[in-house]
């Protein structure tokens, strides 16, 4: 769950408003400002805020309910994303991963039998 907004790292940029499934924040309202944390019990623990939060400023906590400490999660903020490895000025491995052509392969074998596509929208 969302527990900590670092109202010192956070540049008021709004990504994890934009990033967040289920509406959890408030907007940065005007420039010095940083997103609130309005609707804690809507947060679904997706870490896609901190993923994306490019200063590191946000901590969601893996526990699906309300209660870190909140000094304790200051020094975890941006932990997820690191663990991930997904730091500053590394390099992307998405070229590394092969995995389209296995759906590619499985697409063309599919055709050549005549059979419905799974979840493709072609």
């Amino acid at each position: 769950m969302i527990e900590i907004v670092d109202t010192e790292r956070c540049t008021g940029c709004n990504i994890c408003v934009r990033a967040c499934p289920t509406n959890v924040f408030d907007a940065a309202a005007s420039s010095g400002d940083v997103p609130a944390i309005a609707r804690q019990d809507d947060c679904q623990t997706c870490f896609m805020c901190e993923l994306y939060c490019p200063e590191d400023a946000l901590y969601v906590a893996p526990q699906t309910v309300a209660g870190a400490s909140v000094e304790a999660a200051r020094t975890l903020t941006g932990s997820y994303r690191q663990a991930i490895g997904w730091r500053r000025g590394q390099r992307s491995s998405a070229a590394d991963d092969a995995s389209y052509e296995l759906l590619s392969c499985a697409r063309r074998l599919f055709r050549r039998q005549a059979l419905p596509v799974p979840h493709s929208s072609e």
